[in-house]
């Protein structure tokens, strides 16, 4: 009989989700100059849009950056499977909210939308930079 594989030994990086606080500062104080002007240039459904779309972007980094440090706090090999099952689930919600407001609406879906890309943008380099 063969002995079981030895598991690798547990890596002792630390699951840190210190970048939220600057995250989150970063993105209130770039929402708090955008959402103005995009209210001056498009009106009220711009701005709506501007806040809307940094709201999500910051709630998705936070749910992300939490339930991997959860999963990975538990077991490495979690982490993967986490971000990923986490990335979809994100994805599914994104699409039916944006699926589900109307394309004549008050809310501006295109500010929304260009929003959402330059806060996943600054929410990646507040990452990166950390």
């Amino acid at each position: 009989m063969t002995a079981p594989a030895a598991r690798p030994p547990r890596s002792d990086a630390p699951w840190d989700i210190s970048f939220l606080r600057p995250g989150l500062l970063v993105t209130a104080a770039a929402t708090a100059v955008a959402a103005p002007v995009a209210g001056l240039v498009g009106g009220w459904g711009s701005a709506v849009g501007v806040l809307a779309g940094a709201a999500t972007v910051a709630a998705f980094f936070c749910v992300s950056a939490v339930v991997i440090a959860w999963a990975g706090r538990i077991d490495d090999a979690f982490a993967l499977p986490a971000a990923l099952g986490t990335f979809l689930v994100k994805a599914l919600v994104l699409f039916a909210v944006l699926g589900a407001i109307p394309e004549d609406g008050w809310l501006d879906r295109l500010t929304l939308a260009w929003t959402v890309i330059a806060a996943a943008l600054l929410w990646s380099a507040v990452q990166a930079r950390w």
